[in-house]
């Protein structure tokens, strides 16, 4: 799949990861041009009983998609786009 959307659904990038204190993994994943994110909450625990890992891009639809309204984070989410895609294949795990 292209970057760009296809059928209602758009690649979008691991851009932010961080851990809460009630055991959740916060993911965030952007398109390439940092204009849209999804934020993604899944239990660590359930991850780990399941050998389930993110990766690098994960394809949503674009229904889904937030936009991001603040402009430096719309540059950083691109600048790590850019860095993901230079490094990873879309499903190398992360």
């Amino acid at each position: 799949m292209a970057d760009s959307e296809d059928d209602d659904t758009v690649r979008a990038w691991l851009v932010e990861r961080s851990y809460d204190d009630r055991g959740l993994i916060v993911m965030v994943y952007a398109t390439p041009d940092g204009e849209r994110a999804r934020r993604k909450e899944l239990s660590a625990t359930v991850m780990n009983q399941r050998g389930v890992a993110p990766t690098a891009a994960t394809a949503i639809a674009a229904a889904d998609l937030d936009e991001v309204t603040d402009d430096e984070t719309r540059e950083r989410y691109a600048a790590e786009v850019a860095r993901m895609r230079e490094k990873h294949d879309p499903d190398d795990e992360v």
